[in-house]
C-alpha cells in the first residue's frame, strides 16, 4: 500500500475549516434538497437512539454535502477548468451529481475494485472515471498528475476545508431535528469514519455533543492518531474489510487539527458486527446501508459507544451491490 502525500501536495488550501462555513453549507443545502430525516430506532436494550438517514440522499451518501459546498464555491475560471476526485465511490457520486448541476466537467479516480453500484452511478451522472490499483498505487499522485494535466481543481474526499463544513451541514439539521423530537440537541453523535471528513464537519457543527468517530477493524488510524497525539498511518498489512467507503489510510493534518484539540475518541468494528447493523437496519427501519454506512449503528449495537436518549447515529451511505447485500441478509436468514 503506498502513502498518501501531504495536505499541500494533495492540492487542499491553507484555509483553515469554520464554524460559520459550516452554517454557510447548511444553507446552501437547505435551498438545494431536502432534509434527510432523523429516525427513532429502538434498540434490542429498549434504548432509544436517532437516525440520521443520509441514505436517502440523490446520490445514496452524505458526500453530496461537501461536493456541492465545494464545487459551488469555485471560481468561474476554477469551474471552468473542471475538478478531479478520488473516491471509492460515495464521494464520486457526490461530486458528480454537483458537477452535472453545474456545468463542471469531473474527473473521478477510482479503485478497479470499488463496488460495481457505484462504478456504474458515477459514469451515469457524467464523470470520467479512471482507475487505480488500491493496494499499489497512490490514489493521491494519479489525481495530483491530472490536475497537473487539466489545470483542474482537486476536490479532495477528507482533506478540504470545503468539503469538511460541507459535511457538517449534516450536523446542523440534526441538531434541529433533535431539539423538535428528542428534546434536545444531540448530546452524542456516533458516525461512520474514513478520512475524518464527517467527523471533523460534526465537531464544528455541535461543539456541545460528543463525536464518536467509528472506523472498521485494522482501519482505525483515527482512533489511534487521536490517543497519540500524532497521525498514524494504517498498518502495512492491513485486513480486508466489507467497509470500502472507510478505507482511507490516514488522516490529514486538517482533519486532526480539528478532533484532536476537542479530545475526540474513536472505537472500530468487525465485519460480522456491521453486517449486523445492516440487518438491522433493513428489519427496523427499511433501509438499505451499505457496510460502511452501518458502522456506527454497529459499534452502538455492539455496546461500544453507550447511549442516553439523545444520542444520534449516522447512517452515512447505502451504496451496495444488490447481490452483496442479499448475501448479507441471507446469512441470518432475512431472506
Amino acid at each position: 500500500m503506498t502513502g498518501q502525500p501531504t495536505l499541500a501536495a494533495a492540492g487542499s488550501t491553507d484555509r483553515t475549516p469554520t464554524r460559520e462555513g459550516v452554517l454557510r453549507a447548511a444553507a446552501k443545502m437547505a435551498e438545494l434538497l431536502p432534509q434527510t430525516p432523523l429516525l427513532p430506532l429502538e434498540l434490542p436494550s429498549g434504548a432509544v437512539v436517532w437516525c440520521k438517514a443520509e441514505v436517502l440522499q440523490p446520490v445514496g451518501a452524505f458526500k453530496i454535502r461537501g461536493a456541492w459546498h465545494r464545487l459551488s464555491d469555485l471560481t468561474p475560471e476554477e469551474a471552468a477548468r473542471g475538478v478531479v476526485a478520488v473516491s471509492s465511490g460515495n464521494h464520486a457520486q457526490g461530486v458528480a451529481w454537483a458537477a452535472k448541476q453545474l456545468g463542471i466537467a469531473a474527473t473521478i479516480v477510482m479503485p478497479r475494485d470499488a463496488p460495481a453500484v457505484k462504478i456504474t452511478s458515477t459514469r451515469a451522472l457524467g464523470a470520467e472515471v479512471v482507475f487505480y490499483e488500491r493496494m499499489t498505487e497512490s490514489r493521491d499522485e494519479i489525481a495530483a498528475k491530472l490536475c497537473a494535466e487539466k489545470g483542474a481543481v482537486l476536490v479532495h474526499a477528507y482533506g478540504d476545508p470545503w468539503v469538511i463544513e460541507g459535511q457538517g451541514s449534516a450536523g446542523i439539521e440534526l441538531a434541529a431535528q433533535m431539539e423538535a423530537r428528542a428534546g434536545g440537541a444531540p448530546t452524542r453523535i456516533v458516525t461512520p469514519c474514513g478520512g475524518g471528513g464527517l467527523s471533523a464537519g460534526l465537531v464544528l457543527a455541535c461543539p456541545q455533543a460528543e463525536v464518536v468517530p467509528v472506523e472498521p477493524e485494522g482501519w482505525d488510524d483515527i482512533a489511534r492518531s487521536l490517543v497519540a497525539g500524532v497521525i498514524e498511518p494504517v498498518g502495512p498489512n492491513a485486513p480486508k474489510t466489507a467497509c470500502d467507503a472507510l478505507m482511507a489510510t490516514a488522516t490529514y493534518p486538517i482533519n486532526f487539527a480539528v478532533l484532536h484539540p476537542r479530545g475526540v475518541r474513536g472505537t472500530w468494528v468487525s465485519d460480522a458486527e456491521v453486517r449486523a447493523a445492516q440487518r438491522y437496519a433493513f428489519s427496523k427501519l427499511r433501509l438499505v446501508v451499505e457496510p460502511g454506512g452501518a458502522a456506527a449503528l454497529a459499534a452502538v449495537l455492539a455496546g461500544k459507544v453507550p447511549t442516553d436518549g439523545r444520542t444520534a447515529v449516522i447512517l452515512s451511505g447505502g451504496n451496495t451491490d444488490p447481490q452483496t447485500f442479499a448475501a448479507v441478509l441471507a446469512e441470518a436468514g432475512c431472506i
